[in-house]
């Protein structure tokens, strides 16, 4: 059985000359104003469009003005920092009339070569990324400044691409963890670094380091443990940790997903937080704060660090100088909860 008059045919300049008895060419360049056409012309063919609900080849137009309104998106995952992130992209590009396609790279160099392709494909205006912990080669987003797309990094800086940064202070927060765990007494303090080759778990172990060292307290290269941004890798290192023979006595894991992993080890071991270990994360994730006991973390502005990365792109791309690189740090803040605090003081 055929069901007739369901789907109504999409109307076309075709129709649109047709009804008024005027060439294609004279109905497509009164749609584009053009200054030939009259203006009786020009009312006639607008009203005729309403008419019969005229929408305009979105991909053909895209190819004329070069440009969808669409800004590329991809991020390592979507939990809860990241994702915060993309909202603060989202909610400016929004106001801006931008659409947001976001992809996420499950921490995969293939996967983020294979969605920037997808992205190029399906022409976005340029791109906003916080590229994989794997990504070591940079060739898939050179191709988005060799068609003259903008790009802004965020989150986490990509060597060899000249393009406007957003990122955290991350030293600054390695720093803020460590000082506090030293204020709180704790003297033999080890931490859960991220890969060696991302800048972001450096940054934290470099704050980390700086903070031992200005309380004159040697940095022991067996308390630094490097491990995936995962709980079940830091599950594991801890439990390596809490074995040896000069055991720590507080622990500083750069992500929050890692302090869980941590917490459940101590926990196993009998020791109680924090009168025998400390523990300190970094993200300040919400379920931090209904955990036994609440674990103090490091808390990013996520965000206020999507707006700007948006705001950024938006410029960037209505802007013919593109020699203009920005780096922009935002400054995190402590939030101490159970987990660390053996004495009075609150965030920082």
């Amino acid at each position: 059985m055929v069901l007739k008059g369901i789907m109504k045919k999409q109307a076309t300049i075709k129709d649109i000359a047709k009804r008024l008895n005027i060439s294609i060419s004279t109905v497509s360049r009164a749609l584009k104003n053009a200054p030939d056409v009259s203006s009786e012309t020009k009312k006639a063919v607008i009203a005729v469009s309403e008419e019969l609900h005229y929408q305009p080849n979105r991909l053909a137009v895209s190819f004329r003005v070069k440009q969808t309104n669409t800004i590329g998106v991809i991020v390592p995952n979507l939990d809860y920092v990241l994702s915060t992130m993309v909202k603060g992209i989202d909610e400016v590009a929004l106001e801006a009339g931008y659409t947001v396609m976001v992809c996420q790279s499950n921490e995969s160099f293939g996967r983020e070569v294979l969605n920037t392709s997808r992205m190029l494909q399906s022409l976005v205006d340029g791109l906003i990324i916080s590229v994989s912990s794997e990504t070591k080669s940079f060739d898939h987003i050179k191709k988005f400044q060799e068609r003259d797309l903008p790009i802004v990094a965020f989150d986490r800086i990509i060597p060899e691409i000249i393009a406007p940064n957003v990122i955290l202070d991350n030293e600054y927060g390695g720093y803020l963890a460590t000082m506090h765990l030293i204020e709180q007494g704790y003297k033999n303090i080890a931490i859960l670094a991220g890969p060696k080759n991302l800048g972001i778990s450096n940054a934290r172990m470099d704050g980390y380091k700086k903070a031992l060292k200005e309380n004159k307290i040697k940095v022991d290269i067996k308390n630094i443990i490097h491990c995936d941004f995962n709980q079940d890798y830091a599950y594991f290192a801890t439990k390596d940790l809490l074995k040896s023979k000069n055991r720590p006595d507080a622990i500083f894991t750069i992500s929050d997903r890692m302090a869980i992993g941590a917490m459940i080890a101590i926990k196993e071991r009998g020791l109680k937080m924090p009168s025998d270990i400390g523990l300190v994360g970094f993200n300040n994730e919400p379920m931090l704060s209904l955990l036994t006991p609440t674990i103090s973390s490091v808390e990013q502005p996520m965000f206020e660090m999507g707006k700007m990365a948006a705001k950024i792109f938006i410029e960037r791309l209505h802007s013919d100088d593109h020699t203009n690189i920005t780096t922009e740090v935002l400054k995190p803040r402590l939030i101490i909860r159970e987990s660390s605090k053996r004495k009075g003081g609150y965030g920082i």
